[in-house]
């Protein structure tokens, strides 16, 4: 999920960029918002499944 959100804020920094687009918010804090998701999807945030217990939620009983 976080990789996705990564390429989803590079194509508006990308965009930005090339339109030369004058927001409130500069390309640059795209392309570090962007940096910042991608290392964390890196690092493993968020891949995870749901635990309970200690325990991979199972539908066995």
């Amino acid at each position: 999920m976080l990789a996705i959100l990564a390429a989803v804020l590079f194509a508006i920094a990308l965009i930005m960029d090339l339109a030369e687009a004058s927001s409130g918010i500069a390309a640059s804090a795209f392309v570090t918002a962007g940096l910042l998701c991608l290392a964390l999807h890196m690092a493993g945030v968020a891949t995870r499944l749901p635990t309970r217990n200690g325990r991979r939620w199972s539908t066995r009983r």
